[in-house]
C-alpha cells in the first residue's frame, strides 16, 4: 500500500537530514542567513519538522502537537543535539501514523484551508514528501557553500 512506501521515503529522506546537520563542521553555519537567502539550514530544520508534526501528527494522527510557524523561522541557535531530537521524534511519529491510514483513510478529502482546491489525503501526503525533499536540498546546498 502506498502508506509503507511513504513511510520508507520520510524515513530516507529525514534521515538524510540527520546527516546534512551532522555534516556541518561548524554549528553557527547552520544559522547563517547571506544576502540572497532567504532561510538557514537550521530554520529549514525547525520548518520540515513542524511541518509534518502539523500535517500528518496533529491533522491525521491527532497527536496533540500544536505547531508554532513563526518560531520555525525565528529561532535561532537551536543545538545540533535537538535539531536530530527533533528529526527522530518526527520519524517514529510518522511511522505510527501513517501505520494506521487505510486506502479508504488516503482517499478521504483533506484541505489546509477552506479556499484551496479539493485534494486527497493521498495527494497531500505525497506533496508532504516533495516539500521535504525541495528543503533537504536547500540545506545540502547551503551546507556545501557555507560550512567551508
Amino acid at each position: 500500500m502506498l502508506t509503507e512506501t511513504l513511510i520508507k521515503i520520510f524515513k530516507r529522506d529525514l534521515n538524510k537530514l540527520k546527516l546534512e546537520i551532522n555534516a556541518y563542521n561548524t554549528e553557527k553555519h547552520l544559522w547563517l542567513v547571506p544576502e540572497g537567502i532567504s532561510n538557514s539550514a537550521g530554520n529549514l530544520c525547525l520548518h520540515l519538522v513542524g511541518n509534518l508534526n502539523h500535517f500528518i501528527g496533529a491533522t491525521l494522527g491527532e497527536t496533540g502537537y500544536v505547531r508554532k510557524r513563526d518560531l520555525e523561522f525565528s529561532l535561532k541557535d537551536v543545538s545540533k543535539i535537538e535539531m536530530i531530537k527533533q528529526i527522530d521524534d518526527t520519524i517514529v511519529m510518522i511511522e505510527t501514523v501513517l501505520s494506521k491510514i487505510t486506502a479508504s483513510d488516503l482517499q478521504k478529502e483533506y484541505r489546509r484551508n477552506p479556499f484551496e482546491d479539493f485534494m486527497t489525503t493521498e495527494y497531500f501526503l505525497v506533496h508532504l514528501t516533495t516539500h521535504l525533499a525541495y528543503h533537504l536540498g536547500q540545506i545540502n546546498y547551503h551546507r556545501r557553500l557555507l560550512d567551508k
